[in-house]
């Protein structure tokens, strides 16, 4: 296997085993882990980085106490888990018995399931706060994955697998939109970036001019497309002071 494509997998296994262990890795483990690629130091420290980007805490002991949560986060929580206290409690016979109805495609044992693991999903979404999604979302995006495992139970040979399965499939959902919401905010981030870019030599063309510039003089100047330009002052609503309006874009301001 591509050294490459070996370091991506174990990289999501670690990332894995931390969310399961609320945020946290050892050092030993996260040797142990990447052992067999014997990686040098610097990339080592890359993956740490990244980790600790990721908000895991690597370290010998685990930090004690509750994740931190923003007021927001922490007061959906709270009102959610005291919703669900009202729900019933199962012994682990009915759970067995509820599990094996729900593999058999059992709608009301697949009802029950999801009705066992409601708090579980809370107690995943604590994993993934912080991340750039709200708990409101993870929880949202959890209970839609676990109501849609609870159909795929026939896939298990064993009851005692499907726990598993279930935690596998709610982290996975909430992962992904974690990732997806990642990557709207990198995007966003880098259109903004550009755009202030633009902004900038504009203003200070202008201020050589003394004078607004035009898009064609500033595309001359800056070696910019005019499609960047253009693009530029429709994302900032047309509020430039220093370029003067193309006539394309006149009437939409």
């Amino acid at each position: 296997m591509d050294k490459e494509v070996r370091f991506g997998q174990i990289l999501e296994e670690v990332k894995r085993t931390a969310r399961e262990q609320g945020n946290f890795l050892k050092e030993d483990e996260l040797a142990e882990a990447f052992s067999e690629l014997e990686l040098n130091e610097e990339r080592l420290k890359m993956v740490r980085d990244y980790l600790t980007s990721q908000k895991i805490t690597i370290g010998d002991e685990a930090p004690e106490g509750e994740p931190e949560f923003t007021p927001e986060d922490f007061n959906f929580l709270q009102m959610y888990l005291d919703e669900l206290e009202g729900l019933p409690t199962y012994t682990d016979g009915e759970k067995k018995a509820y599990t094996m109805g729900a593999m058999s495609g059992d709608k009301d044992a697949q009802s029950k399931i999801i009705e066992m693991y409601l708090k579980d999903v809370v107690q995943i979404a604590k994993i993934y706060t912080g991340q750039g999604v709200l708990a409101e979302d993870l929880i949202g995006e959890g209970n839609v994955a676990l109501a849609a495992v609870v159909t795929m139970l026939d896939s298990q040979e064993k009851p005692e697998d499907c726990e598993g399965m279930i935690v596998k499939y709610i982290m996975d959902a909430m992962e992904e939109l974690i990732k997806e919401n990642n990557d709207s905010s990198e995007v966003a981030d880098k259109a903004l970036a550009r755009v202030n870019d633009i902004f900038t030599k504009a203003d200070k063309l202008s201020k050589e001019y003394a004078r607004k510039v035009t898009v064609e003089e500033l595309c001359e100047e800056e070696h910019l497309s005019r499609k960047s330009v253009v693009d530029a002052i429709r994302i900032s609503g047309f509020a430039i002071d220093s370029i003067e309006i193309p006539a394309e874009l006149k009437g939409i301001e």
